[in-house]
């Protein structure tokens, strides 16, 4: 896969809508902006938010800052937007803690909740700090949450429930998976990435935590926001062909120096 430049992953993330425009709907945006608001916890995504955003307009105006959603509340519905170059910006800000990994050897724990879209992204970062020397976790066998179980396929941590990869936001298999890990006496990660709950509550539990978010998913970049989160990386978590994302994979990999 050719390095793109900025540039060309721009347009890249625009042509394939992974930024730019979107297929996520403004309603669906304001709806789960709502939710969070008034403290539906499926919408905080592992995180522990509190009552410091009760305010469905404090959240979207968070989202216009770091994901790049109209600003304006009074746009109600059609289409939404994630601006491109806040995508690259946030992945400029992966790529230094993936750098930082590989030059400490961490022990890194990869999760997803979109195994349809993002297993091969997480799959391939974790094979390249693997080879730069870092410890990627082996998750304990066993695992269940949510009434299935917490598995691993390449690397990475996913949530499976009759013989299928589930989508999922929810934070307990990623609490399966640090609980487990405690049961064992293994150590806990120096750094997680991933995405959704997984993500969202590896942060909560004090672990640094970086991954990728929607822009109907506003708890993450919240989180970035607050600290909790080291890292949000803004783009649509499902397009039409997971290769897509090849490109983007790549940049990241390349910034970090993992190439």
């Amino acid at each position: 896969m050719p390095i793109p430049s900025r540039a060309a992953l721009v347009e890249h993330l625009v042509r394939t809508r992974i930024a730019g425009d979107v297929a996520t709907p403004r309603d669906n945006n304001l709806a789960h902006y709502r939710k969070l608001a008034n403290g539906d916890r499926h919408y905080w995504l592992g995180l522990e938010l509190g009552d410091r955003w009760t305010d469905e307009q404090d959240v979207l105006a968070v989202m216009a800052e770091r994901c790049g959603v109209d600003d304006d509340p009074g746009h109600r519905a059609g289409q939404d937007t994630i601006d491109p170059e806040l995508t690259v910006d946030a992945l400029d800000r992966m790529a230094a803690r993936l750098r930082k990994a590989a030059a400490a050897r961490e022990r890194v724990l990869f999760a997803t909740g979109h195994p349809g879209a993002l297993l091969d992204v997480h799959s391939r970062t974790a094979a390249a700090l693997r080879a730069a020397g870092c410890d990627v976790v082996r998750i304990p066998g066993g695992l269940t949450a949510d009434e299935g179980y917490v598995v691993q396929f390449a690397d990475v941590a996913v949530f499976e429930r009759g013989a299928t990869l589930w989508h999922t936001h929810s934070p307990e298999p990623m609490n399966a998976i640090l609980d487990g890990l405690r049961a064992m006496d293994q150590p806990l990660p120096d750094l997680v990435v991933a995405d959704h709950g997984w993500a969202g509550r590896a942060g909560q539990r004090g672990i640094d935590a970086v991954g990728y978010a929607d822009c109907n998913d506003p708890a993450l970049f919240i989180g970035e926001a607050e600290g909790t989160l080291q890292v949000a990386v803004p783009l649509d978590d499902h397009v039409l062909d997971p290769r897509f994302y090849e490109p983007l994979t790549a940049y990241l990999l390349d910034a970090a120096g993992l190439l």
